[in-house]
């Protein structure tokens, strides 16, 4: 299956010189990978990470806060060029997380600062599967020290790794795992139309 992998990180601030590498290489991970990368449509890590995924050939979905392109540029002033779609949420920044999380299947936090951590916190909260890298700096740093000392829920669904590739591989296994219920072969779909979901309409 093609799974669509959020990338979560700081957009300025310390993490970003440190991560710019790692993010630019777990981007080229999910592409190569076959699966979609999903950002905040925002500059800093994400931005490295979708801007790498796009240069190896894989699609780029974006998540803006903005209700437009223009608001997008002139008032958030967020990068464009290297987006498959940007979806315009209108939702300022925080509602715009919680939809771009709820639209992915799995989070990778490098990094970041608070953001981020309501970003992983959010995805967690929501049963999503989280890969942090390690070593990344900021958030993706203590994550594992904050589950620990806050008791946090669904811990099954961490996954932690100090190499990028390895850390997409790791999320990949566990979508299998979890979606392995879920025929997407072309016979699946032929059946649903011919007989188990009856005629196609509209």
């Amino acid at each position: 299956m093609k799974y669509s992998i959020c990338v979560s990180g700081a957009a300025s601030g310390n993490t970003v010189g440190q991560s710019k590498q790692e993010a630019e290489e777990v981007g080229i991970a999910i592409a190569r990978a076959g699966h979609i990368i999903t950002t905040g449509a925002t500059i800093g890590l994400p931005y490295h990470a979708a801007r790498a995924a796009h240069k190896e050939g894989g699609m780029s979905i974006g998540f803006s806060p903005a209700t437009s392109l223009k608001e997008h540029v002139l008032k958030y002033r967020l990068p464009i060029g290297f987006y498959d779609f940007v979806n315009f949420t209108g939702l300022n920044y925080v509602g715009r997380d919680a939809y771009l999380v709820q639209s992915s299947d799995a989070v990778i936090t490098i990094g970041g600062r608070f953001g981020t951590l309501h970003e992983f916190t959010t995805a967690l909260e929501n049963g999503t599967i989280c890969g942090v890298l390690l070593g990344s700096g900021g958030t993706a740093d203590v994550i594992e020290e904050l589950m620990e000392l806050l008791e946090a829920p669904h811990k099954h669904l961490v996954l932690y790794d100090n190499d990028p590739t390895s850390l997409v591989s790791k999320i990949t296994d566990k979508l299998d795992e979890q979606y392995k219920d879920i025929d997407t072969s072309e016979i699946a779909y032929q059946w649903y139309l011919n007989d188990g979901g009856g005629k196609a309409s509209g």
